[in-house]
């Protein structure tokens, strides 16, 4: 490891795992790490990301920093990785309610927004 990190840092990748703020389901837009943010806000495009390895890598830092396993990013990027890579239909009410989630933690100001 080339890099000094943090006793409260932790990290499989680039990306950052902060321990100490881990499930704690306040996820402020301004700590959530740029790559992070923008695969996100991606997921809430006309055009999510096809990379699953992409998209689960954004549901790790959602599911560590957000609420967990119920955590609406975090299901909604589980729903859109098994779209890719089974072709299954996704769920219209798992994704609204990401949408509401991300307009609930200041990603916008409303849904429309993120489309």
């Amino acid at each position: 490891m080339n890099q000094q990190q943090n006793s409260r840092d932790i990290s499989i990748d680039e990306i950052p795992v902060d321990i100490a703020s881990t499930q704690s389901a306040e996820v402020d837009p301004a700590d959530v790490p740029e790559e992070i943010q923008s695969i996100t806000c991606g997921l809430a495009s006309e055009q999510p990301p096809t990379n699953p390895l992409i998209v689960l890598k954004a549901a790790r830092w959602w599911y560590l920093h957000g609420e967990g396993g119920t955590d609406p990013v975090f299901r909604w990027a589980l729903d859109w990785a098994l779209n890719l890579a089974t072709d299954t239909p996704s769920d219209v009410e798992r994704f609204e309610e990401f949408l509401e989630y991300l307009v609930a933690v200041g990603f916008a100001n409303e849904k429309e927004t993120l489309r």
